[in-house]
């Protein structure tokens, strides 16, 4: 792919000799939303995790910006331009909504007050709960933190693993909306979901996963009438 800014070639995660992710292949560009489709074991989260530095046995080459991620950990990972948003949220529950912010930022003072009102732009019902507890933020507040959280890094490249997750439908459309205009403003960003109309409304681009291998990589519209999205959404 020309100027991709993400370049994985045979990526392969394996846990106990049991393969999560099996010799796959990709890229992505700067300002391209990818969604990862595929069934609860498919191997989404393996990918993610292995794109972050999370996993131990991996094999493969995963090249970011040109640079090779080999041996690198998540912190420096981070540093170079990667953010994660894992699944299930984990935001720091003791917290305020903004002191989420705040903490996950290197830059000094004024910079990350003026980037904490970009995420406020961005979740307007964020701001209005920035004094509030993590804890006592709905789940889809939850998320929105989360996102804004690893936003506040200015990542060149998002993960986002299942951010619709036991979200209303309202909700869920506002959290695809904020990950779709991520992108709009020049960041790659690759989201595994299991819901596939979820999925293929946020990316530009889908990834069918099975087994741990990529079966189909093409335009969300070809995916969506490709006849083996319900075979991976059934595990098949």
């Amino acid at each position: 792919m020309v100027d991709a800014l993400l370049s994985v070639t045979g990526l392969t995660v394996a846990y106990g000799g049991v393969r999560a992710v099996d010799g796959v292949d990709f890229a992505l560009s700067p300002g391209e939303a990818v969604a990862l489709i595929g069934a609860n074991g498919a191997g989404k989260s393996s990918l993610l995790k292995a794109l972050m530095g999370l996993s131990v046995h991996v094999r493969g080459d995963i090249a970011f910006s040109e640079a090779g991620l080999a041996g690198l950990s998540p912190q420096r990972r981070a540093r170079m331009g990667v953010g994660y948003v894992p699944e299930g949220r984990r935001v720091f529950a003791g917290m305020t909504a903004e002191e989420n912010l705040l903490v996950a930022s290197r830059e000094d003072s004024a910079a990350r007050i003026a980037r904490t009102q970009e995420m406020y732009v961005l979740f307007p019902q964020l701001g209005e709960r920035r004094d509030a507890p993590a804890w006592q933020l709905s789940g889809g507040e939850q998320q929105m933190l989360a996102i804004a959280r690893a936003l506040m890094t200015r990542p060149r490249l998002l993960l986002v693993d299942e951010p619709t997750l036991g979200l209303a439908p309202a909700m869920a459309r506002i959290v695809i909306g904020a990950l779709r205009g991520v992108a709009a403003d020049g960041a790659a960003v690759l989201l595994a979901e299991q819901n596939a109309h979820t999925a293929l409304a946020a990316g530009d681009r889908a990834l069918l996963m099975r087994l741990g291998r990529i079966v189909a990589d093409g335009p969300a519209g070809e995916i969506e009438s490709d006849p083996r999205l319900a075979k991976v959404l059934m595990g098949g």
